[in-house]
């Protein structure tokens, strides 16, 4: 879960990020990109110079630039509240990369200037007539890389007034956190499967295609499998394979392929371990070929899911419905419960 936050200066954002950190998100902030480039060159992150480098950086790479900087180095296994969110770019890239929320603090501008004022940070030691000026700047830019913050204000899921006490902003957030971070639902069992599966297939040294198989019993994974040449054998993207090092085209000398699909070596290594597979629940990003479908009914596997379908798998789904194996296809979901 991303809980962004953005507002105009001095507006309380930091007191809204120490809050959601003491309750289990780590924060980030689109900010420290461009105080990072700042330093790069030996430059003060006064404020005049923040707004001007960070211009100059959507206008150059791009308007989302700060948000995909600032995701790349975000771990997929937590929870992040992400500040200084300036322009509708950034909120569009960050909404793209899963569960988002965005929370706009609104606080007048004479609290504001006060804040601005007591904080004494570098450059901000501004008239009142001035912070009006960067103000309006923020709120409205006609430069597609300027800050745009009128925009972002209309994107926001949640609005907090931040112009009482500080008992009263802590309530409110409270309750954004009961509403959107508390009862979030996770993937069903499927897609937790399926994605473990495609992870699987990104260890295959198969140069034409990489495939994960994983093979499930009472939602308890017990083996997994991808497509490569046989153990001991030199890999296929090493030039294990003749028929993938020749490029062949697809569907053509199949007989001299020596790579082992995703599905037989997920078997194979249970038995190989002396693990039984009779009614597991096999995972597969791409549906069985014949052979495989072969292998899976003979080794009593009760169900296969599969994500996307084999180009000449018409065949083996007909065996296995015949052999009375159950087959779905993942489609996607609403992210219930499993």
């Amino acid at each position: 879960m991303r809980i962004g936050v953005a507002g105009l200066n001095a507006s309380g954002k930091t007191e809204v990020v120490r809050f959601l950190e003491a309750r289990g998100l780590y924060p980030v902030s689109l900010s420290d990109v461009i105080r990072d480039d700042l330093a790069r060159d030996g430059l003060e992150p006064t404020r005049e110079q923040m707004i001007a480098r960070g211009r100059s950086l959507r206008e150059r790479l791009g308007a989302g630039i700060l948000a995909e900087r600032v995701l790349a180095t975000l771990p997929a296994d937590r929870n992040h509240v992400i500040d200084s969110i300036r322009h509708p770019a950034e909120v569009e890239t960050l909404r793209r990369s899963g569960d988002f929320v965005l929370v706009w603090i609104e606080t007048s501008a004479e609290i504001r200037y006060r804040r601005l004022r007591c904080r004494g940070r570098v450059g901000e030691e501004i008239s009142f007539e001035r912070f009006e000026e960067l103000q309006e700047q923020e709120l409205r830019n006609d430069d597609s890389g300027g800050q745009q913050l009128l925009a972002v204000r209309e994107m926001a899921d949640e609005v907090v007034e931040n112009n009482g006490e500080l008992g009263e902003l802590h309530a409110q957030l409270q309750r954004i956190l009961e509403r959107h971070l508390f009862f979030r639902q996770r993937p069903s069992w499927d897609t937790y499967f399926m994605n473990i599966a495609r992870v699987v297939a990104t260890r295959s040294n198969c140069i034409k295609r990489k495939v994960g198989t994983v093979l499930v019993v009472d939602r308890r994974l017990i083996s997994t499998g991808y497509n490569g040449t046989p153990r001991g054998v030199r890999n296929c993207n090493e030039g294990g394979c003749p028929r993938c090092a020749s490029a062949a085209e697809s569907g053509t000398r199949l007989d001299e392929c020596l790579c082992s699909h995703a599905e037989e070596n997920a078997i194979t290594q249970a038995a190989y371990h002396g693990v039984s597979v009779a009614g597991a629940s096999l995972y597969t990003t791409l549906s069985p070929c014949l052979i495989c479908t072969k292998m899976i009914i003979n080794a009593g596997i009760r169900e296969i899911v599969f994500d996307a379908s084999f180009p000449l798998g018409e065949r083996s789904l007909a065996l296995l419905s015949e052999a009375g194996v159950k087959v779905r296809q993942l489609q996607d979901e609403a992210d219930s419960i499993g």
